[in-house]
C-alpha cells in the first residue's frame, strides 16, 4: 500500500493541471505543450505515464511548459474555449494561438517534438525571433486599435468557418455520391445474380463432375 502511495506522489510532482481561471497566470510568456483529457478516456489513461514524465521533465522550464487540462472536471471551461472535441486534444504553440499536435503519443516522440518545437517564438513579446514579414504584420498589428484588431480577428474566423462549411458541404455531397453509388451496384450485382448467373455457375460445376465421374 506504501508504495503505491510513494509511485503517486512521484507521478503528481511536477504535474499541472490548469484551468480558464490560472490559464494566462501560469501561461504568460511560455510555450505550451498541453493535453485536454478525460479521466474516463481509455486513450488518455494509455499514455498519461508517458505524459506525466514528460510534464516533470519540463516542470521548471523557463519557456516552456507542459500541462494538464481535465476537461470533464475544473478544466471544462478552458476545453470549451479552445474547441476540444474528443479525448485526448494535444495542442501547442503561443497560449493565446494554440495549434493542433497530431504526432506520436510515446515518450520519445513528445520529447522529440517539444525539444524541435517549443520554447521562445516569434511574437509580440520575440520580435527579434520573427524575420522581416511577420515583424512587419506584428507591427501593423500593434498599431491597431482593439477595436479593429477585433473586429479583423472577428473577419479571419468567419472565413475559416465559411472555409469550413464549404468543405462539410462537398464531403456531405461526397458521401451522398457514394451511398447513391453502392445502391447502384448493390442493385446491378442482384438483377445479375437473378438473370441465371448461380445457376450457370451450377451446371458448370455439374458438367465438371459428370465429365469426372466419365473418367
Amino acid at each position: 500500500m506504501k508504495s503505491v502511495l510513494l509511485l503517486s506522489l512521484f507521478a503528481a510532482v511536477g504535474a499541472i493541471e490548469l484551468t480558464k481561471e490560472s490559464w494566462d497566470e501560469k501561461t504568460a510568456g511560455k510555450s505550451v505543450f498541453v493535453k485536454f483529457f478525460a479521466p474516463w478516456c481509455g486513450h488518455c489513461k494509455a499514455m498519461k505515464k508517458d505524459w506525466d514524465k514528460l510534464m516533470k521533465e519540463y516542470a521548471s522550464h523557463e519557456s516552456i511548459l507542459v500541462a494538464d487540462v481535465d476537461c470533464i472536471g475544473e478544466g471544462k471551461a478552458m476545453c470549451d474555449e479552445v474547441g476540444v472535441e474528443g479525448f485526448p486534444t494535444i495542442k501547442y504553440g503561443d497560449p493565446a494561438n494554440l495549434e493542433d499536435y497530431e504526432g506520436g503519443r510515446e515518450l520519445s516522440e513528445l520529447q522529440k517534438f517539444a525539444k524541435d518545437n517549443l520554447g521562445p517564438r516569434c511574437g509580440p513579446a520575440n520580435l527579434d525571433l520573427c524575420d522581416a514579414d511577420k515583424k512587419k504584420q506584428i507591427e501593423e498589428f500593434l498599431a491597431m486599435s482593439g477595436a479593429a484588431l477585433k473586429k479583423e480577428i472577428e473577419s479571419k474566423d468567419e472565413e475559416i468557418a465559411a472555409a469550413s462549411k464549404e468543405h462539410e458541404t462537398f464531403v456531405e455531397s461526397l458521401q451522398k455520391q457514394y451511398e447513391e453509388s453502392e445502391k447502384k451496384l448493390t442493385e446491378a450485382k442482384q438483377r445479375i445474380k437473378d438473370s441465371g448467373l448461380g445457376l450457370m455457375k451450377a451446371v458448370k460445376a455439374y458438367r465438371k463432375s459428370v465429365k469426372k465421374e466419365e473418367l
